[in-house]
């Protein structure tokens, strides 16, 4: 029998399937709030752009979620200005994974981690949900998070150096850069860096999912599809 293609392999055909793509997203991007959120509670150590936000949140006194909402948005002028494609979902990235975290904070619903072993379990939790965000978030198709825009353009831009360089010295300055402000590492550092690569392999798999096929739109494709939509033809 013939399995279905993904939609996001493809462009989009109909109304329908933009709706299901915008909730697709909307579900992705919350999910990556509450993941993310659950690695700080963990209270083992921080992802390295997690750092950086709590670092800046530490000096200020700015809610770290606020904080990762503000500095989601001066990256996405970076990213316009480099010339970088945006989406729906590199705006949506910068404006909602901060507020979710910031709202979660609010309501203090789950508290830091009391113990070392409770602390791992929640950040495991938190990868695997993160993970899980990833593939709704990739899947929607409207374009990368501002963070993964940069990088794009860093690679562009430091063309002799290899990619894998160009990730370890842009996390990892961020990442230093949040330490020297106070922000925490260990574990959940390690975890993250190291673990969150197999969480989303494990649940790309176990989904069918290939990143590669994924045929992304940028703000300027899909309002011309709208539009083309809106006349009766079909999308680009």
């Amino acid at each position: 029998m013939r399995v279905r293609e993904k939609k996001s392999y493809c462009p989009r055909v109909g109304y329908k399937d933009y709706a299901v793509n915008f909730l697709e997203l909307a579900f992705g991007l919350i999910l990556f709030g509450i993941g993310t959120y659950l690695t700080v509670q963990g209270d083992i150590g921080l992802a390295p752009w997690v750092a950086f936000s709590v670092g800046f949140s530490n000096v200020t006194g700015i809610n770290y979620g606020l904080i990762h909402v503000i500095i989601s948005v001066v990256i996405l002028v970076i990213d316009i200005f480099l010339k970088e494609k945006i989406g729906w979902g590199t705006i949506g990235d910068a404006l909602a994974v901060g507020s979710i975290m910031s709202f979660f904070d609010y309501l203090g619903i789950i508290p830091k981690a009391s113990s070392f072993g409770e602390g791992v379990i929640i950040t495991l939790v938190g990868l695997l949900i993160t993970a899980i965000a990833t593939y709704f978030y990739m899947d929607a198709a409207f374009g990368c998070g501002p963070r993964d825009a940069l990088f794009v353009a860093m690679c562009r831009i430091l063309k002799r150096l290899p990619v894998g360089a160009v990730r370890v010295l842009l996390e990892g300055s961020a990442f230093l850069i949040g330490w020297l402000m106070g922000a925490k590492a260990g574990l959940g550092t390690i975890m993250y860096v190291f673990g969150i690569g197999i969480f989303i392999e494990i649940v790309f798999r176990i989904t069918g999912f290939d990143v590669k096929r994924v045929h992304h739109e940028d703000l300027i494709d899909t309002h011309k599809n709208l539009l083309r939509l809106h006349r009766g033809e079909m999308p680009l």
